[in-house]
C-alpha cells in the first residue's frame, strides 16, 4: 500500500478536517487524488452544493522520491481518513474504487486567469449568512401540506444560485467554501476562470463550478 508522506503534522490534520467535512455530507463520499512531485490534490463533490471542492496538500518530498510517476487514484474518503496519522504525518491510499461520474470529469490544469468583483470576505461571510436565514425564514412560513422535498429544494436553488455581486460565482460555490473550512481568517480569497469553469480560490482550498449555459467547453477528462 502507497505511503504519502506529508509535509507535517499540520497538513495532516488539515486533510483529516477536509475528509470529515465531505463525509459529513456523504457519509460514501469518494475523493479523487492526483500527486505529482511534492502536492497532492485532494478533489471532493459534496453533493448539497453541487461544486467541485479541491484541497492541495503539501508532501514531504515528491512523490516516489522524484520519478517519472504519478499518483492519479479514486478512493473511499472515509478509508483515506482512517488512515491519515497526524502525528507521524503519513497518510496510506487505500485500494482504488469506482470513480462517480464528476470524478473523471476535472477543471482544466492550467489557463486561469483572474476576474474582478469578488467582494470581501467579511461581506462573502455575510451573504452566506443571509441565505441561510432566508432560507429557514421561508421554510418555516410554509404550510405543512407545502412542506416538501421538491418545495424545500426549489426554495435552496433559488436562493444558493443567485450571482455573487457582478460575477457569475453562484452564493452556493460560497456556502461550499465556508461549509468545508475553506473561508477561514487570512489571505484573500480570490476569482478565476478558465473557459466553462470558475474558481474561487482561498489559501485553505479551492470551490470549482461550472458556469450555466456554457455546456461542457474545456473540461479535463483524465
Amino acid at each position: 500500500m502507497t505511503v504519502l508522506h506529508l509535509a507535517d503534522e499540520g497538513e495532516a490534520a488539515d486533510l483529516a478536517a477536509f475528509l470529515s467535512r465531505l463525509l459529513h455530507y456523504d457519509r460514501g463520499a469518494a475523493v479523487r487524488l492526483q500527486a505529482a512531485g511534492t502536492a497532492l490534490a485532494v478533489f471532493g463533490r459534496p453533493p448539497s452544493f453541487e461544486v467541485l471542492a479541491i484541497r492541495a496538500v503539501r508532501l514531504a518530498k515528491p512523490y516516489e522520491n522524484g520519478l517519472d510517476v504519478t499518483l492519479d487514484v479514486t478512493v473511499s474518503a472515509g478509508e483515506l481518513l482512517e488512515s491519515v496519522d497526524e502525528s507521524a504525518a503519513t497518510a496510506l491510499v487505500p485500494e482504488a474504487v469506482t470513480g462517480p461520474p464528476w470524478a473523471g470529469v476535472l477543471p482544466p490544469r492550467g489557463g486561469w486567469q483572474p476576474v474582478p468583483g469578488l467582494p470581501a470576505p467579511d461581506a462573502l461571510r455575510a451573504m452566506v449568512g443571509v441565505g441561510i436565514a432566508e432560507f429557514r425564514s421561508r421554510t418555516e412560513e410554509l404550510a405543512p401540506e407545502r412542506r416538501t422535498r421538491a418545495e424545500l429544494d426549489r426554495i435552496g436553488r433559488e436562493i444558493w444560485s443567485r450571482a455573487v455581486g457582478d460575477t457569475h460565482l453562484p452564493v452556493r460555490a460560497v456556502h461550499a467554501a465556508q461549509s468545508l473550512g475553506f473561508l477561514r481568517g487570512g489571505g484573500e480569497p480570490a476569482l478565476l476562470s478558465c473557459g466553462a469553469w470558475l474558481r474561487l480560490r482561498t489559501p485553505y482550498g479551492s470551490i470549482a463550478v461550472r458556469r450555466a449555459g456554457l455546456g461542457a467547453l474545456d473540461v479535463s477528462i483524465r
